[in-house]
């Protein structure tokens, strides 16, 4: 039985096949290998430009989730052309060397930098020959650097391990979970966090889709200062073979989810997460508290995490706002909404410089000074508060963030969703009939009619409201599935309604 590599081999290797000696065509019997070429060329390659859109590591992990969830080979070229520095990370390498192992894949151009990625997988996640055994459904994969997020690893490979619902428990009709072990980044630049999955994105899916992912930080990584490797633990419940993902709570999920009024939702509470040095604890807890305060009066703020970062260096704030809608049927059925605002950021370097003046003291208010921790406290809190002031005031049920990594969910289940971020330009909003804010808050996705009225969207290239993260996803998904469709600026998304058949 294949086993998943728990340290990537061939980041340096610029063209290799991925796939047992067995089925290896010299080694397969006629039949066989008919068959094998059958399933091979089932599908012509879908040629996609990285430099579409945002043209980062996104449009890569979506690129190839969805190619291993429904077998379909891709070519991706300009990799990551949109941004400085181009081509393939190390986080894209060891997510997709996995992808690739798991669904017997045919690989090109796998190594850091390459600009050029062809990936043709071979088994889909029902025959795929990792999870035919109950005590195979195990999985660790190590990046080969330390600053590699095992967040965005883990986003590549989540839609495959959702699917892959295989085997059943002898006792029911459920699907055996699977292990989850990555060893990368927690917190890295330009990357959700351990505590953002944890308090934001994973609790969302869980509420919107059914979506159940225990986990837990191990260790914690950055990529500041001193390099540092982390280790998160996840366990998946997959969906079972012949169901799809489908939206649990329609009306909370669109502007039913706003008062009657249609004012802003009454936030119940702040949560807040520090990962800093000791020394800064005090003056950034009572700056939030102050900054909040200010904001959002009369809401409570919960301590919900106080650890040391165990560098000047490392600074990390992640603000959570939690909600229940004031619509009936949303609060009947317990659904909290969440925005999450984060910040990672270091002492000015100045302030941490090695040439102060207390050489044996290396802690934080030795270099800063009083006068300078208060400062940087002041300076986190105020732009972290305001961020998060800012997104809660747009009147949508997601934040910006949680709009563009829920699409491909959206897209590959069953039936219609909405994840509206509210305040759109009204020029965008020239829809049949009523208004788009009128049209939502009159949605009913359960109505077999529900999108009348609505305007269906083109998705020639990356369309919608939000930011071009969540267009580009959008358009992403839809050149991958073709039967997808989204409507009024991306608002309303009717699924191909996915499901993995029994082989």
């Amino acid at each position: 039985m294949a086993q998943p590599s728990s340290n990537p081999t061939c980041s340096g290797t610029a063209n290799i096949i991925l796939r047992s000696s067995e089925d290896d065509p010299e080694h397969m019997l006629p039949h066989q290998r008919k068959a094998a070429m059958k399933k091979t060329k089932a599908r012509s390659v879908l040629e996609i430009d990285g430099r579409t859109g945002e043209g980062g590591g996104q449009l890569v992990r979506i690129a190839c989730a969805i190619a291993s969830v429904i077998t379909q080979p891709i070519r991706i070229t300009n990799v990551r052309g949109n941004r400085e520095r181009g081509g393939l990370k190390a986080q894209h390498v060891a997510s997709i060397e996995w992808l690739a192992r798991v669904t017997d894949a045919e690989v090109n151009g796998l190594s850091v930098g390459s600009t050029t990625l062809e990936f043709k997988p071979r088994q889909s996640p029902a025959t795929s020959k990792l999870f035919t055994g109950i005590h195979d459904r195990t999985v660790k994969i190590a990046a080969d650097s330390a600053a590699a997020s095992t967040l965005l690893i883990f986003q590549a490979i989540f839609p495959f391990l959702l699917f892959a619902g295989g085997n059943t428990s002898k006792k029911q009709d459920q699907p055996e979970h699977i292990d989850v072990e990555i060893s990368g980044g927690t917190n890295i630049s330009f990357s959700l966090s351990y505590e953002y999955l944890d308090q934001v994105l994973l609790p969302s899916l869980e509420q919107a889709f059914g979506i159940v992912v225990e986990r837990k930080l191990k260790t914690r990584g950055w990529n500041l200062g001193k390099m540092q490797r982390g280790t998160v633990a996840l366990r998946v419940h997959p969906i079972r073979v012949g169901d799809s993902l489908r939206l649990r709570n329609p009306t909370a999920c669109t502007m039913k989810g706003r008062n009657r009024q249609g004012e802003d939702f009454d936030l119940e509470a702040i949560d807040v997460s520090i990962v800093a040095p000791t020394d800064m604890h005090e003056s950034l807890s009572q700056a939030l508290v102050q900054n909040l305060g200010d904001l959002f009066p009369a809401v409570e703020v919960i301590f919900k995490l106080m650890e040391d970062s165990g560098a000047n260096s490392r600074i990390y704030v992640l603000l959570v706002a939690r909600s229940w809608p004031s619509d009936d049927e949303g609060a009947s059925a317990g659904t909290v909404l969440r925005w999450g605002r984060d910040i990672l950021t270091s002492m000015p370097k100045a302030a941490n410089s090695k040439k102060s003046k207390n050489k044996g003291d290396n802690s934080l208010s030795s270099h800063a000074g009083t006068g300078g921790l208060a400062s940087m406290s002041k300076s986190v809190a105020t732009k972290v508060a305001r961020t998060l002031y800012d997104e809660v005031s747009t009147g949508g049920v997601v934040d910006e963030f949680l709009q563009d990594q829920l699409v491909i969910f959206q897209a590959l289940a069953s039936g219609l969703s909405a994840f509206p971020r509210g305040n759109s330009d009204p020029a965008d909003d020239k829809v049949l009939g009523p208004g788009i804010e009128e049209a939502m808050a009159a949605l009913d996705l359960t109505h077999e009619n529900a999108t009348h009225g609505l305007r269906k969207d083109k998705t020639t290239e990356p369309f919608g409201e939000g930011t071009l993260h969540a267009q580009t996803a959008r358009w992403m998904v839809s050149q991958l599935l073709p039967n997808v469709e989204f409507y009024n600026k991306g608002k309303v998304c009717e699924g191909v309604g996915f499901a993995v058949e029994k082989p």
